[in-house]
């Protein structure tokens, strides 16, 4: 779900668009970010993710 929208988010996962609000709402509270961008370079940073692909030139 790379780069997803709340709305792409909530119709994957069958969800109604204001539950993935309140649920991203609820991660960046917890976490102290400010949006979408800042969670993934929260997750990378702490290990919670890894990079998907090498880099070119890797």
């Amino acid at each position: 779900m790379a780069g997803a929208s709340n709305a792409e988010i909530a119709q994957r996962l069958h969800l109604a668009e204001v539950t993935v609000k309140t649920h991203v709402g609820r991660v960046l509270a917890k976490l102290g970010v400010r949006d979408h961008v800042t969670i993934v370079i929260w997750a990378y940073r702490n290990g919670v993710v890894r990079q998907a692909f090498p880099r070119s030139g890797s």
